[in-house]
Parts: structure tokens; C-alpha cells; sequence
């Protein structure tokens, strides 16, 4: 198989690659480094089933001729993070938007399969747990740009499937919930490198809010072996599927426990949404998946779980002896 990357110097991306090419595949790159770096695909420049491009998704010449080349294409390239949607929602809907729009048209020419990544954040703010794909999506209003993140990657769902119900073009959708592991970076507001950062450093360790909203974290480990599953499974073309887990902890309950792993000797220090983004910002109280319908179709259940996580992450985070913390 020849798998198209789209933001594959991220850090799903870069994770796929990984897996792909100790599957057999051949794997090819595309990431404009907005958000990814080349430090994730580094140890990979030298295997002789793998090649980068660094350009845009937006460049529509070179992203046909990559899809021409590729048997599936995982779409992975999108703005990410709440602080960069925060600070820049024009690059956060023209990205997202228009870089799906670009994938779709040249994949639909030689009826390529793209795996799009969608988001938890979907669901938005509704209170039917545990979110199910079926369900109804309640999103916030459109002068609060928290949600712009939200309604971009919910259109380049609807694009997808229309392409798929239209075209015939076919599109898996995955709805990824809070991955995490070795490699994130908390530049643009992930909590868990965050926390692991601020606890390494003995920096306060910041939580927004009153720290009582509750979220799942998946392992990004987990969640490349469904794609790669979900991408080899004829029966998933057309459907959307959760990729989760089900284990919550509160906000305030993980700042706790990274300070107790790491050792720190950090405060934990609450601070108010308005000051953290923006006036009037909206978070979601709860984001816990459905996995049912994945779990049926590939047999799909986390196997890591959030203690083993931060052991990674603290363990790929902490510096050599003498050095400092990033």
C-alpha cells in the first residue's frame, strides 16, 4: 500500500508513518510545518520507503500529483489546538476548510480512499453522553471563535460524505478524542504536555477554569492502529466512527497526578477562561466517546491507559541530568 500523509510531520502523523512503514507500506509526507516539525520525521528521512514534501495542502498541482500516486490518502492536516483557533480563526477555517476541499477534489479524479481525522470537538456542547456518532451536534454561536474549530471540521465532514453519497468517492470519517503521547507539544494549548512541561519546570501548573470539566484521553498508539485498520476494511467507506477512550478524569484530577508522577514541586494554579483565551469563552463540560461502533467493526478497545500514557510523555519530556526543560 501507498499512503498519502497529509500533516505527516504532526504528531499523529508522524506516529502513522511509523507504523505504516513497520507494517511494509510506502508512505509520503505532506506538511507545511505549521504545526508539525521535522524533528517527528527525522529518523525516518533515510528509509527507502518513505519521502516528504514540505508545501501546503492548499497547493493543488502538487496535491494531485501526490493523491496520483497514493492508494489512500489520511488527511490529517488541519489547524489544531485552542490556543492557535483562538488567536487566529481566519487560518483555522481557511485551512481547514479549503485544504479538505483541495484533498477531496483531486482524490474524487482517481476515486482514491481518504481517511479524513475529524474531531470530538464536533459534538460541541451537547449533553447526550457519551457522544455517539449519530448524534446530534450542538454547536456554540458564531461571534464566539471557540467554535470555529468546531463548524470547519464538521463542514469538511459533510463535504466528505457528499462526495461519498454524490460521487462515490470513498471516505472514512474518524472523530478523534483528546490523542495523546510522546511527541505532542503543548505550544498550542494541549493540556497534557502542558502540564508535564510546567510540572518538570516546577512552573505553576496552570488549569482554566475551575478544573471540574472531565475529558478522555486516547493514546496516539491506539489510534493509529485503528486507522490503519479502518483503512483496510471495505466496510467502513461511508461511515463515521469514534476513536476513543473511555476512561475520564477530571482537569484538576490530571494536574494533580502529573504533579505527583513527576515529582514537581509546582502549585497548581486555576485560571479564569477570559484570561487564559479570550472574554465570553465556551468549553465543553464533558467529552467522553462511544466506541461501540468501532469496537464492532475491527474490534477496536483502547489497550493503554493514562497512567502508562503520562509515564511516556514524562519520561520523553524530562531532560538529561544538568539540562533544561523546553
Amino acid at each position: 500500500m501507498h499512503a498519502l500523509i497529509t500533516g505527516g510531520a504532526g504528531f499523529i502523523g508522524s506516529h502513522l508513518s511509523d507504523a505504516l512503514l513497520a507494517a511494509g507500506h510506502h508512505v509520503h509526507v505532506l506538511d507545511d510545518l505549521s504545526t508539525g516539525a521535522m524533528a517527528n520525521i527525522a529518523h525516518l528521512k533515510a528509509h527507502a520507503r518513505f519521502g516528504y514534501t514540505i508545501d501546503s495542502v492548499a497547493n493543488e498541482p502538487l496535491v494531485a500529483e501526490l493523491v496520483d500516486g497514493a492508494d489512500v490518502v489520511f488527511h490529517l492536516a488541519a489547524a489544531v489546538g485552542v490556543r492557535k483557533i483562538v488567536e487566529e480563526p481566519v487560518a483555522t477555517i481557511e485551512t481547514n476548510v479549503h485544504g479538505t476541499e483541495v484533498l477531496l477534489r483531486q482524490a474524487n479524479k482517481k476515486k482514491r480512499l481518504v481517511v479524513l481525522a475529524s474531531t470530538s470537538e464536533v459534538y460541541g456542547k451537547s449533553t447526550d453522553f457519551p457522544f455517539r456518532e449519530e448524534a446530534d451536534l450542538v454547536m456554540g454561536p458564531t461571534h464566539k471563535h471557540r467554535w470555529a474549530y468546531a463548524c470547519s471540521k464538521a463542514l469538511d465532514e459533510f463535504l466528505a460524505l457528499a462526495y461519498y453519497k454524490e460521487r462515490r468517492l470513498p471516505v472514512i470519517i474518524v472523530r478523534l478524542f483528546n490523542t495523546v503521547g510522546p511527541r505532542q507539544t503543548g505550544q498550542y494549548g494541549m493540556v497534557i504536555p502542558t502540564f508535564v512541561g510546567q510540572a518538570l519546570r516546577a512552573d505553576a501548573i496552570t488549569v482554566h477554569g475551575d478544573g471540574q470539566q472531565l475529558r478522555s484521553f486516547t493514546y496516539v498508539g491506539d489510534v493509529v492502529r485503528a486507522l490503519v485498520a479502518l483503512a483496510q476494511e471495505p466496510r467502513a467507506i461511508g461511515q463515521v466512527f469514534n476513536i476513543g477512550n473511555g476512561e475520564e478524569i477530571s482537569i484538576l484530577a490530571l494536574a494533580e497526578k502529573v504533579k505527583a508522577m513527576t515529582g514537581s514541586t509546582s502549585d497548581i494554579v486555576k485560571i479564569p477562561y477570559e484570561e487564559a483565551y479570550e472574554s465570553g469563552f465556551e468549553d465543553m463540560a464533558r467529552r467522553v466517546p462511544d466506541i461501540s461502533r468501532i469496537a464492532a467493526l475491527i474490534g477496536y478497545a483502547p489497550s493503554v491507559g493514562l497512567d502508562q500514557v503520562l509515564t511516556e510523555v514524562i519520561a520523553s519530556m524530562r531532560p538529561p541530568a544538568g539540562a533544561p526543560v523546553d
